[in-house]
């Protein structure tokens, strides 16, 4: 089973409305919204039925047993978030380090699982999607990017699927490493600017320790053209093919304005003609 990753070192390079449009001009693949903190991409494939929904746990409270608490007090002075005041705890300030319940000498203090978000597995008419969303306030962790990978792996088994499509994390910490679990390959989206240039490296830094193929995708690339020329000549000093150059086009917002891959909103648009190339390339290579 080919597995893609769409990458880039920072969030607003494009990498969704990409991953979006890839989505709706192959329509033979499953999709997985590995960005959990900002899970944007159910917004533009507009799920048409929710066929699975499932409780994340990943995070803990901190609970106090008003019957076995001696109210010492010893919970309230160690904890280093004021979330334990008048001997209750505070649900929006405890992250559960648990440092209240090893304090505690009567132990009145446990952890108790909490539900950090959910996580789906839906129709939409280019195909399946499995996604999740974060509570408020909630931390993202590999675990939960593991499982929203593992959903579209068994949904792609089960119906027969050869191929799916990951939208990334931003970044290259821990979230992203967990998104790269099995991928054939990673497409890379930079923006030419100097900071663009900077996270292109980091992320290709992280590839390459995982020995993964990557190709990278300038977007907006006539926005500057000498940092594009800077990304162009980076990438082949180190064996990195750009496959594509994705113009700027104000098209682009106004697709997202309507909900829509870019793609599908303006198919005759230059964006949308180097978006189908792009994807055209990145059909025939041999991974």
């Amino acid at each position: 089973m080919k597995q893609i990753a769409v990458l880039s070192g920072k969030g607003g390079t494009g990498k969704t409305t990409l991953a979006a449009s890839f989505a709706a001009l192959s329509q033979n693949l499953v999709v997985a919204d590995c960005d959990v903190d900002a899970p944007d991409l159910h917004l533009l494939l507009k799920p048409e039925k929710i066929e699975f929904k499932q409780e994340f746990k990943g995070s803990k409270i901190a609970i106090i047993n008003e019957d076995l608490c001696t109210k010492c007090g010893e919970c309230e002075k160690f904890c280093r978030f004021n979330a334990i005041k008048n001997f209750n705890v505070d649900p929006i300030k405890c992250e559960g380090c648990g440092v209240c319940a090893y304090i505690c000498p009567v132990k009145a203090v446990t952890l108790k699982d909490k539900v950090s978000g959910y996580v789906y597995i839906s129709r939409t008419k280019y195909g399946p999607l499995s996604y999740a969303k974060l509570e408020i306030a909630e931390s993202n962790s590999g675990k939960l990017v593991t499982l929203v990978k593992n959903n579209a792996k068994n949904v792609a088994l089960k119906e027969g699927f050869n191929q799916i499509l990951i939208d990334g994390p931003p970044g290259i910490g821990c979230p992203v490493i967990a998104s790269l679990a099995e991928v054939n390959l990673v497409i890379i989206v930079v923006e030419p600017t100097t900071s663009g240039i900077h996270d292109l490296k980091r992320v290709l830094e992280l590839v390459n320790h995982f020995r993964i193929p990557a190709v990278t995708v300038v977007n907006m690339f006539d926005i500057n053209k000498e940092n594009t020329d800077r990304i162009v000549k980076f990438c082949n000093q180190n064996g990195v093919k750009v496959i594509g150059k994705i113009p700027f086009n104000k098209i682009v917002v106004e697709a997202l304005a309507e909900g829509k891959p870019v793609t599908e909103y303006a198919p005759e648009a230059d964006v949308s003609i180097e978006i189908r190339n792009i994807w055209n390339k990145i059909s025939n290579l041999t991974i």
